[in-house]
């Protein structure tokens, strides 16, 4: 998402996380079935294919297709497009590509967001580094979405576990943000700044955590289709994304496939000091935190 003007902040009750829980959950299913179907040779219009069909069979609808005029149900992003590549039949994944998926689902008007990047075939190390990296620094940002915590120690959280992973460019024009009846809602949650800053974190929150790194320069170009971004000296870039909710007992996260939710949630690691947790207000209020 890109970077814009902030607006109040909607928290939501137990209840209508457990709602997003289940978009989530067809997130997750998707990005599942989509990543098994990924290989030599496919297109990235018949893996959208397999995302609609998918995503239509758990009776949900795409946030992607149409938002703003956007063509397709997923985003495929190979190798130097960091996001919101467009499907074609004309691009083909070879061995050695990496490609980034991207979904949306909505259920009940609760949306899930979330996405992972995979390789095709085998992998450069260096690609596959790349991956692993950027998949940590979500995980680093995710275990600081805690009550009483600031927006930017999620930032700050993501910077420094790339920081420390390698010389990686950090994409800084398009961030993560809040999720909840919208696909796209405040605040936005930038991959890079100083700790301490920003909204309070309060219980009710959800937001989209969603680290984009490369192995080059952070600097980046939109070309004339108006959604497909890359970087601005090719090289590769990779991108991963959970829609997660700030509860009384930490984060949970809510696009982690069925089976998996447990171990998931033993991958967050509790942050070095503990915060009260906030109250969360009566449906359909907005947090005033700054």
């Amino acid at each position: 998402m890109r970077l814009r003007h902030r607006e109040r902040i909607q928290l939501k009750t137990p209840e209508e996380i457990d709602r997003m829980r289940v978009a989530g959950l067809v997130v997750a299913r998707t990005l599942q079935v989509v990543r098994e179907a990924v290989r030599p040779g496919i297109s990235t219009r018949e893996l959208d294919e397999v995302a609609a069909a998918t995503i239509r069979s758990e009776g949900a609808v795409p946030s992607f297709l149409g938002y703003r005029g956007y063509p397709a149900t997923i985003c495929t992003s190979v190798n130097e497009v960091v996001v919101h590549g467009i499907p074609s039949e004309e691009c083909v994944l070879k061995n050695g590509d990496i490609v980034a998926i991207d979904c949306g689902a909505i259920v009940d008007g609760w949306h899930g967001d979330a996405a992972l990047t995979v390789g095709v075939g085998a992998i450069d190390p260096a690609d596959q580094a790349l991956l692993d990296h950027c998949r940590e620094a979500l995980w680093a940002g995710i275990a600081q979405a805690t009550a009483g915590n600031r927006l930017t120690d999620i930032s700050h959280a993501v910077e420094s576990s790339v920081r420390e992973s390698g010389d990686y460019g950090i994409i800084q024009e398009y961030t993560g943000h809040g999720i909840g009846t919208a696909m796209h809602m405040d605040p936005l949650v930038p991959n890079y700044g100083p700790a301490g800053r920003g909204p309070l974190l309060r219980v009710g929150m959800t937001l989209a955590i969603e680290p984009m790194i490369t192995r080059g320069t952070r600097l980046n170009t939109e070309l004339a289709d108006g959604w497909t971004v890359v970087t601005a000296d090719g090289s590769r870039s990779a991108h991963f994304e959970h829609t997660i909710a700030i509860t009384p007992d930490g984060p949970r996260v809510l696009t982690a496939a069925k089976d998996e939710e447990n171990r998931y949630t033993e991958r967050i690691v509790a942050p070095a000091q503990s915060h009260p947790s906030s109250p969360v207000p009566p449906p359909g209020q907005a947090s005033d935190a700054r």
